[in-house]
């Protein structure tokens, strides 16, 4: 057993002074003043110690890419961060579109993760978009959300196809919305007034809206649980708005640079990432969305590359940033510390709504009885986000120099310190 003392929790929008006792499995007691002799004691300092925070969407890069990120790397990035659950695409190699492959890519997992690591399988084999694959067998191993991130699914009907199936077996589709329509070769922006100065080719957001509302109808006709991954679009919130209406199943996520930077932030290959940046109007329609509930939680897209990759000309270098280790300060710093939210709306959409939303049981929350999962971080100390000290390989972040407020002191999993500022 373990116990926290001197430390801060948030209470009704306050924070109190509380002890919380703890083991391997979860939070025995949280109390004014707890008497435990047995227990070691850690001191908090007068930090202040919330859930650990929850990311669906990162990409681990490992198998396939080791060289951008391994498990070891973007699971330490991700406790630095304060991220005790995360969620792995599947755009690795091979993807984990099949039971074997699957089980090969779970025990990878066990064997090398810091924090937990929940893995989505694929909706089509290889994210080729032509054939969905076989649902009921990786759902009968616990594998309960498919996307084929990096991709949208082009064919209407295979969307279908995957949605009907999907809702029959009670998983969920995660979606990246993009139709290849709409996006012209060397595109690497939002296609607004920014590009056309600098002669850079644009997306234009019918590029992520127009497949969002094909899916949303197919939503309404098949009646599947539905996520959509890094909105972008002030229109994509106002689809989602709509179809929440109706009563359907869907919910959508935003990204930290999504909400912080628009597309005339854009300087070079680190302000780069799909769905790009796009105007002050979408970034303030994001910010609105979530305070009004069409959208549902923060999620970062961790997308580390090799450094070379970042330093090409931005028509031709890879599409990402880094995020784990710098969205709760960023967000922190500029969302709650500028009024725009509370600090209990920011723990809400980086931690209690991702585990209620993906069915994340006693996660989200700190309450006796729920996992031994969480963060200790001093919410008066200001620094300058380092690329160059990030745990992820990926040093590929538009922040860098960037003065924040809200550094991770200490992660928690499952009753063990997995990150301790400061120590290697």
């Amino acid at each position: 057993m373990k116990l926290l003392k001197n430390i801060r929790l948030l209470e009704n929008e306050q924070l109190v002074e509380k002890e919380i006792l703890f083991d391997e499995q979860q939070i025995l007691r949280i109390a004014d003043v707890i008497d435990e002799p047995h227990a070691e004691v850690i001191d908090g300092k007068g930090h202040t110690l919330l859930p650990g925070l929850i990311d669906v969407h990162v990409h681990l890069r490992e198998p396939g890419n080791e060289y951008k990120e391994t498990i070891d790397t973007g699971t330490m990035a991700a406790a630095a961060g304060g991220f005790t659950t995360i969620m792995a695409m599947p755009n690795v190699i091979p993807y984990p579109d099949n039971v074997e492959t699957m089980k090969a890519y779970l025990e990878k997992i066990e064997a090398d993760a810091h924090v937990h690591v929940i893995p989505y399988a694929t909706i089509t084999v290889r994210e080729e978009g032509k054939e969905v694959v076989d649902m009921a067998a990786l759902a009968a191993m616990g594998i309960h959300a498919f996307s084929d991130d990096g991709v949208g699914v082009q064919q209407e009907d295979v969307m279908r196809q995957a949605m009907r199936k999907s809702h029959e077996l009670g998983t969920m589709i995660v979606a990246h919305t993009e139709d290849m329509r709409y996006r012209k070769p060397d595109a690497c922006v939002h296609a607004g007034d920014e590009a056309h100065d600098r002669h850079w080719v644009g997306i234009p957001s019918e590029c992520e809206w127009k497949q969002l509302e094909r899916d949303l109808h197919l939503v309404e006709e098949t009646g599947a649980h539905y996520h959509c991954c890094h909105v972008s679009a002030k229109e994509s919130v106002e689809l989602l708005a709509r179809y929440r209406q109706k009563g359907c199943d869907v919910s959508g996520e935003v990204t930290a640079h999504h909400l912080l930077l628009n597309d005339r932030d854009v300087v070079g290959p680190n302000w780069k990432m799909n769905p790009p940046l796009r105007e002050e109007s979408d970034r303030q329609a994001l910010i609105e969305g979530l305070k009004s509930g069409a959208l549902t939680l923060i999620a970062n897209d961790h997308a580390p590359h090799g450094e070379e990759e970042k330093q090409r000309p931005i028509e031709k270098a890879p599409f990402g940033i880094v995020s784990l280790e710098t969205a709760f300060p960023l967000l922190y710093t500029w969302l709650v510390k500028d009024g725009v939210c509370t600090l209990s709306q920011l723990v809400s959409w980086m931690s209690t709504a991702p585990a209620k939303r993906f069915g994340l049981t006693r996660r989200g929350a700190l309450q006796e009885g729920y996992a031994s999962d969480m963060v200790l971080v001093d919410l008066e100390e200001e620094y300058i986000i380092n690329r160059h000290r990030f745990r992820s390989k990926g040093k590929n972040t538009p922040f860098h120099g960037w003065r924040a407020q809200g550094r991770i002191k200490m992660t928690i999993v499952d009753g063990t310190i997995v990150y301790k500022e400061g120590k290697e």
